[in-house]
């Protein structure tokens, strides 16, 4: 697993030489009715488990969350069954909204 800034992420989704990654995110519902990144595969931290045949094992995961720590510990879960392309990314979706996006909102 790597960590990934919001500015990587941000180059790589705006790059159309790139494959889009999988962008998996695990915060609870109301949070991602909150806001989200548009595509974003909605998987709540305490489904993962029952849920990972639902994620593509060979497409490029970026994993996240509020500030990312439980995006990191999904993604090394992840990777213990096996996932190889992994990211976390650094700060989660409130790094994106104060860096990137500060039009979205922020809880």
């Amino acid at each position: 697993m790597q960590q990934i800034p919001v500015q990587m992420l941000d180059q790589w989704l705006r790059d159309p030489s790139r494959s889009r990654p999988v962008l998996l995110d695990v915060r609870e519902d109301v949070e991602f009715g909150i806001c989200h990144l548009p595509g974003s595969q909605h998987i709540p931290m305490q489904e993962i488990t029952q849920r990972t045949n639902e994620i593509d094992d060979e497409a490029p995961t970026v994993v996240i969350c509020h500030h990312g720590l439980r995006s990191m510990q999904v993604a090394l879960y992840l990777e213990q069954l096996g996932f190889t392309d992994l990211y976390n990314l650094q700060g989660g979706i409130d790094a994106w909204a104060r860096q990137i996006e500060p039009s979205m909102p922020r809880y």
